[in-house]
């Protein structure tokens, strides 16, 4: 049996009366042992309770539900809940999920979100020029990629046409019809590092080169401007684009304006889109588009775009306007302008996270770990050099066995806090590793190495500390573990167990089977009349008993549909108001 312990409740923020335990947090309940602190079940108690009561009777209330809470845990815990490892799995999951946010920069966080906004809030018109590296590529690709750029640029400073050079030499398949013009774009619609060179750039200006996943490019910012909103909107697109002939081109135009006609003579745009649009995505539904503009995924070219929000009303549609793809009519269905920043802040939260600009707040709050736990690795660069013989082919056929000299092992590379790490302890992490090709010197490759383990063993160290530095992830943390152990116990020690009992299970219907019976139903129709002279006349053919209902409603509304309304169902004999009145004009079948 276990053995509890229970501290008066009504004496629970009497901090005084505990000088033997913690002054700020006593222990008010004991179970086997096991101290229960104050703040735990005021935890619990306030957040399941909006509105909570001191009251000692409300208190001494809860305090039952919590000990009964508590030793199902501590059950469970006994059973070796605690080590099953699905639930070991999803507490780790669920406590992955939750360190996040302890785990960056806040500041630098609440600062990119804001910058996110400001952006969000006006719109850059720019065009580039992409120079590809693909993979993982070489510092010799690299470097040739960055150099092609230079030159280009060079060019470009010389008096030559961004588009022309675009066409001639960018490496994104778009540019031979577009000139590297990329339209207008707002915050979180490019890669960051060409989001953020764009939106620091001056009009007229030519950026570059930028490095990005995709390679290195020159970005030439064209135009800014606020941000108009999103539009919902639809079109009608007759094709036309570059491999469309001559002649062809001429009947989608005449084939536009023929349906423009219709337009204005009132007919459905959404009919005439199903009708005659080509654009096969969206014709079955009307014409009718994702939403595009400021901050949304869906992009349209510049063309498409400024007619779309130059439409004055929601409802009204354009002329004929073209398009690289053809001829297009739109039409405007809803316009939603910039959001504030409070009604945006969640949204732009969870994108800036998702997003690789959050990389610059991990790397600002290690940066302040550093600082805290007072990291060194002063001596870092003397112990690399001890690796620099490592073989390429080695590595990457996993036969490196480790260094062949051994006396080196107890030097320290970095330590922080009480924490030292060795040279032995950076040639276990290396030979847990696995790679399959390695495309820079040795050197270069041992100090990315040396310099991901640190971060790793800083931030995991970090990780270990969260209980101890934030009450609240602890709690939480605390929370969720004893709540699946709870959930676990009641579903294999009672809920699956009931549910195989079937003697269990037909004693207890039999027991209570009346304790859940439905009062008196009657399955017929009520007559509701429109008065007493009405009432009468449905009594007469009801008794006749050679109409129907819907007979009878249809000869009594001849004049009115408000002489008699009737309702075929299966009645309550406690809810129905006419069996309150005990009146029944017509006797019903059980």
């Amino acid at each position: 049996m276990k053995k509890i312990q229970l501290l008066l409740v009504g004496l629970l923020l009497t901090v005084s009366s505990f000088a033997h335990e913690d002054e700020k947090d006593p222990i008010v309940l004991t179970i086997d042992g096991q101290g229960i602190h104050k703040s735990e079940f005021l935890y619990i108690y306030t957040k399941n309770n909006p509105n909570p009561s001191f009251k000692s009777e409300d208190l001494d209330e809860y305090m039952e539900l919590f000990i009964n809470y508590k030793l199902k845990v501590k059950e469970a815990e006994k059973l070796g809940y605690d080590t099953i490892p699905k639930l070991t799995t999803e507490l780790a999951t669920y406590r992955k999920q939750l360190s996040q946010p302890y785990m960056v920069d806040k500041n630098k966080n609440e600062k990119l979100i804001k910058e996110a906004y400001d952006r969000t809030t006006s719109e850059v018109r720019a065009s580039h020029i992409l120079i590809r590296l693909i993979g993982s590529p070489t510092p010799v690709d690299t470097l040739k990629a960055y150099n092609k750029c230079l030159e280009l640029k060079k060019r470009i400073d010389a008096g030559e046409d961004f588009g022309e050079v675009a066409k001639s030499s960018s490496e994104d398949p778009s540019a031979k019809t577009n000139l590297g013009d990329l339209g207008y774009f707002s915050a979180l619609q490019m890669v960051y590092p060409f989001e953020d060179a764009a939106f620091n750039a001056e009009v007229g200006e030519v950026a570059g080169p930028v490095r990005t996943r995709f390679g290195y490019h020159l970005i030439k910012v064209v135009d800014k401007r606020q941000a108009q909103g999103r539009i919902k909107a639809a079109h009608i697109m007759i094709l036309a684009n570059t491999e469309t002939s001559e002649a062809d081109k001429e009947i989608a135009k005449e084939k536009i304006n023929e349906i423009y006609e219709l337009l204005k003579a009132g007919e459905d745009f959404a009919g005439l889109a199903m009708k005659y649009s080509d654009d096969q995505s969206s014709k079955n539904k009307g014409g009718l588009l994702p939403e595009f503009g400021a901050g949304s995924k869906q992009r349209m070219v510049p063309e498409f775009e400024a007619a779309a929000f130059s439409i004055k009303n929601d409802g009204e549609f354009s002329e004929p306007i073209r398009t690289p793809y053809g001829w297009h009519i739109i039409k405007r269905i809803e316009m939603t302008p910039v959001a504030s920043y409070e009604d945006m802040y969640r949204e732009l939260k969870l994108k800036v996270e998702k997003d690789m600009r959050a990389q610059t707040t991990k790397n600002a709050f290690l940066d302040n770990l550093k600082k805290e736990y007072n990291y060194s690795e002063k001596d870092a660069n003397k112990c690399l050099a001890y690796f620099k013989d490592v073989s390429k082919k080695e590595f990457t056929d996993n036969t490196w066995k480790g260094l062949e000299d051994k006396s080196h092992h107890e030097e320290v590379m970095f330590s922080f806090k009480d924490q030292f790490y060795t040279v032995a302890d950076f040639e276990a992490f290396l030979l847990g590793m696995r790679t399959s090709s390695i495309n820079i010197p040795m050197t270069e490759f041992m100090r990315a190495q040396f310099d991901g383990w640190t971060r790793k063993t800083l931030m995991s160290y970090e990780d270990g500390q969260l209980e101890s530095k934030y009450p609240e992830f602890k709690s939480l943390i605390q929370e969720y573990r004893d709540g699946i152990l709870v959930f676990e116990i009641m579903q294999n020690e009672i809920w699956t167990k009931a549910s195989k009992d079937s003697v269990g299970i037909l004693k207890y219907y039999e027991a209570h089977k009346n304790d859940f019976t439905y009062p008196i139903r009657y399955d017929g129709e009520l007559y509701k009349c429109k008065d007493k002279a009405t009432a009468a006349l449905v009594t007469g053919y009801i008794k006749t008993d050679t109409m129907t209902y819907g007979q009878i409603q249809e000869l009594v509304n001849q004049n009115s549909q408000l002489n008699l309304t009737v309702k075929k169902h299966i009645f309550n004999s406690e809810t129905t108001e006419a069996f309150k009145k005990g009146k029944k004009i017509r006797k019903f079948k059980n």
